[in-house]
């Protein structure tokens, strides 16, 4: 009894086949917005360590 190859919506668990990345398009939306929320958070830390280093070069160069 071997079950085929397959693998799991990352959102609710389903099984799927390899190629697909998803289960459903209500899936799709979650996965969407997960995506989304990684990139404003990216671009948020990077924005705060940008800032940083231009406030710590500022106060070098204050001395």
């Amino acid at each position: 009894m071997a079950v085929e190859p397959h693998k799991h919506c990352p959102i609710c668990g389903t099984p799927i086949p390899l190629n697909e990345l998803v289960c459903s398009p209500d899936c799709q939306t979650v996965w969407d917005q997960r995506i989304n929320q990684q990139k404003k958070t990216r671009y948020a830390l990077t924005g705060v360590i940008i800032l940083f280093l231009v406030i710590w070069g500022i106060m070098q160069f204050m001395k």
